[in-house]
């Protein structure tokens, strides 16, 4: 098949770049009252989650994405029993957080129901039917508001909302507010991993805000990257807590890893080595950030 003979979608990057995918076909395109959805069967990274213009995670690697913002923070605690995920409808941050034999509890905060079940219904492969574990606590709200409300204590948070792109649903989920509100529900040695947009120059100032902003109130900050080949880049997580933890060492989690029996396809200490080793232009670009989001100074990316 030539080229003009593709079904083409095009992903914006920025105003002057964009990514394209042939699409053999559209498995539903809506609109929910939040957001655009679609989810899409790709000649070449096979079925795609799409918000908002924006791909979420694909077939073909999404395993990378959700492993990379899952197990460092599980392995960072000694024992996580209480979790809480923001966003994450897919279903797959939730199939690796179930992977941890002592989890007791894991509540999921997402705004949009529509997304949830769609995805429930069409993307099997990622959820493995998690959404059916008795753990689980399925919450469909605001995830700032469910933060002010509740006062429960859990010992990983995962923030796995979208991009903040204008007029979207998490526009206030990456400010100082939204994280203020986190440390104060992580129970004492809890750990937040949260993914923090593109980590490739010339688009890393977004991750670079989040990380100063993180910074001002906890004593553990750090950015790792993955490279996921359906965004054609690399992408950005960070690890904070209000506690002065050590991030552990290659042998470290590799200990971790063969003890909790997880079966994993690509993080371990080899990997995790290469994911926090930051180079110098990025390590550079984040000690100098100076901006902190806040709901006076929301981030927006394009």
């Amino acid at each position: 098949m030539s080229f003009d003979e593709h079904k083409w979608f095009i992903e914006k990057t920025s105003p002057h770049t964009a990514h394209m995918f042939s699409i053999s076909s559209f498995v539903t395109s809506l609109k929910t009252k939040y957001q655009q959805v679609e989810i899409a069967d790709s000649d070449f990274f096979g079925r795609m989650l799409i918000l908002d213009g924006k791909i979420q995670s694909s077939q073909y690697d999404e395993y990378i994405y959700h492993e990379a913002l899952v197990h460092p923070a599980m392995l960072l605690n000694p024992s996580p029993r209480r979790v809480l995920v923001t966003g994450g409808g897919e279903g797959a941050t939730l199939r690796e957080i179930f992977k941890h034999p002592g989890v007791e509890k894991v509540v999921m905060v997402d705004l949009d129901r529509e997304v949830v079940e769609l995805c429930r219904e069409h993307l099997g492969s990622w959820h493995r039917g998690s959404f059916e574990d008795g753990r689980l606590e399925l919450v469909y709200m605001d995830a700032r508001q469910y933060l002010e409300q509740s006062e429960e204590q859990f010992d990983i948070i995962i923030s796995d909302v979208p991009e903040p792109v204008e007029r979207g649903p998490a526009l206030k989920l990456f400010t100082r507010q939204y994280f203020d509100l986190i440390k104060e529900r992580l129970a004492s040695g809890g750990v937040l991993a949260l993914q923090a947009g593109d980590f490739s120059l010339p688009f890393i100032g977004a991750h670079s805000a989040i990380h100063n902003t993180l910074r001002q109130n906890m004593a553990l900050v750090k950015s790792y990257r993955a490279f996921v080949p359906s965004f054609n880049t690399e992408w950005g997580y960070i690890l904070a807590s209000p506690g002065p933890l050590e991030i552990p060492g290659a042998a470290e989690y590799d200990r971790s890893i063969e003890a909790r029996k997880l079966d994993l396809k690509f993080f371990d200490g080899q990997s995790s080595a290469g994911m926090f080793a930051l180079p110098l232009d990025s390590r550079k670009i984040i000690a100098e950030e100076t901006e902190i989001i806040d709901d006076g100074n929301l981030l927006t990316i394009y």
